[in-house]
């Protein structure tokens, strides 16, 4: 099987019950749930058959120890996170408002979420490695680190995957953009939202942002366009192939994207057809949206292949 490896925030998150109830409102909270969307992403991965690795940070305490045990029950190589004793676990809280959006605060920065690692000593071997641009807005420090893993992995024959994964609550000033231009450069596989392709392209049409993405940056194999309860469209550089959402009740669209880019990736590197891993993507993001919590689908390569057969 494939190995693939991400770097980035490892946390938890503590929701809101139900939609309509915003921050400033005294009410219920649920949770700690294993959360930090480079976390969701690889124990997606590990559950469905593949080596997964995560490099990252914890404090040592409740919080960690609960998405740590996630991590490694479900098959997550966690030998590159970090325990730090005496700072806290990074934490996110959700809010849902009726129309299905969602608000975050989150509470990671200098946090061991955050935490810079000496990337002379990672010696891991990646088919793929997967970078969230949630995880770049941090702070520049820790980008940088992220950057340095990844040239060190993509100059050792790694494809690169990138979901820019933009959090408006993280967006700050116009550094990312140099950042995510790094990122870019390497990348085989792209999977943005429609608006962030826009942004990223620079462009208001959905069909000359993704020509100028193809033409601007040569190792794009790949252009995986996420549309949400709409579906998806997958671009090559030969053809276009639009995946339809895979219909299920949804609970809690949270962890939803990072399920379907694992999926995706995975279904690439096991040498699937686009068309089999767009449908591969959808399903796993359906099931996790099903469930309420971040990575509490019942997510597992039987399920996916059960239903891949009737969709």
């Amino acid at each position: 099987m494939a190995k693939i490896w991400t770097m980035g925030e490892i946390l938890v998150e503590i929701m809101r019950p139900k939609a309509g109830i915003s921050f400033d409102v005294t009410d219920k909270f649920l949770g700690p749930f294993p959360s930090g969307a480079p976390a969701i992403f690889i124990d997606t991965v590990a559950r469905l058959g593949h080596e997964a690795g995560i490099v990252g940070g914890v404090g040592n305490d409740g919080f960690g120890r609960n998405v740590l045990n996630r991590l490694k029950n479900d098959g997550v190589n966690c030998d590159y996170v970090k325990v730090v004793d005496g700072e806290f676990t990074a934490v996110a809280f959700v809010s849902y408002s009726e129309d299905g959006s969602r608000d975050f605060i989150y509470h990671v920065a200098k946090t061991p979420a955050t935490v810079l690692h000496d990337i002379s000593n990672i010696n891991i071997e990646a088919d793929c490695f997967h970078i969230m641009g949630c995880t770049l807005m941090f702070n520049k420090d820790f980008a940088d680190n992220v950057i340095q893993l990844a040239k060190k992995l993509y100059t050792n024959g790694s494809r690169i995957s990138f979901d820019p994964n933009i959090r408006k609550e993280l967006l700050k000033g116009s550094g990312i953009q140099d950042i995510m231009e790094e990122i870019m450069r390497m990348t085989s596989i792209f999977l943005p939202g429609i608006d962030e392709i826009k942004l990223i392209a620079n462009k208001e049409n959905e069909t000359e942002a993704v020509e100028r993405i193809f033409s601007k940056y040569s190792n794009i194999e790949f252009i995986v366009l996420k549309r949400g309860k709409k579906g998806a469209t997958i671009f090559t550089r030969d053809e276009k192939i639009d995946i339809q959402a895979y219909k299920i009740k949804e609970i809690d669209p949270t962890g939803a994207g990072d399920c379907f880019d694992a999926a995706f990736i995975c279904g690439i590197l096991e040498g699937r057809t686009p068309l089999e891993a767009g449908k591969m993507a959808a399903i796993a993001g359906a099931i996790n949206a099903a469930a309420f919590g971040p990575m509490e689908g019942k997510i597992s390569r039987k399920k996916i292949e059960q239903l891949l057969n009737q969709f």
